[in-house]
Parts: C-alpha cells; structure tokens; sequence
C-alpha cells in the first residue's frame, strides 16, 4: 500500500513518478504552498514553501515534494508532519443528487 497522509479534504499519496515535464511551479503566498483553500472558512491546507515544492500539470493535477519533513497545517486541524518523497495531491469529491460530482467544503 502507498504511503498516504489525510487531512479533512486533503489526500496525499507517496507516488514514484513526477510530474511531466510541462509543469508548472506554483509560487507560494506568504511563504506557504496551499494544496486547497477550504470553502467555507477560507482557511488553507498548506506547507511552508521552504521545505516543499508544489507543481501543477496542465489538466490541474497538483504534485508535492517534499525535501524534509514537512507539517502539513490547517486552522481546523492537527498538523500532520509529511515525510520526504513525491506525492500526488487528491481533493476528496462527494457525488450532490442531481447536481453530478463536487469537491467536498472543508
């Protein structure tokens, strides 16, 4: 089984391949790389930028490297400390009755 890490909507799992070539590095606010801002609070899932790399594929698919452990922080719930690798960045999805698939509010 991957290595994986979950926090409220947030799922990261330990992948051996990078990303293609055509990403592109997503710059950091305020020293921190967000992985998702939540909905409703506007609160973030987020890494600090000089301990991580974040990249996004063409289609929107997030990349996270992490050079040294690393706590992945949210003001609603226990930072989670990430170990170093490569890791694809998962938004849990809910399926709304008549309204087709969503991305879950944290």
């Amino acid at each position: 089984m991957a290595e994986q890490y979950r926090q409220g909507d947030i799922l990261l799992i330990k992948v051996r391949p990078r990303p293609h070539a055509g990403a592109t590095s997503v710059p950091p606010v305020d020293g921190r790389l967000i992985l998702a801002y939540g909905e409703q609070t506007g609160h973030a899932h987020a890494i600090d930028a000089t301990l991580a790399e974040l990249f996004e594929e063409q289609q929107g698919q997030l990349y996270l490297r992490v050079a040294r452990p690393a706590p992945l922080v949210h003001e609603e719930h226990a930072p989670i400390v990430v170990d170093p690798g490569w890791y694809s960045v998962i938004r849990q999805r809910e399926y709304l009755p008549g309204m087709s698939w969503g991305i879950v509010g944290d």
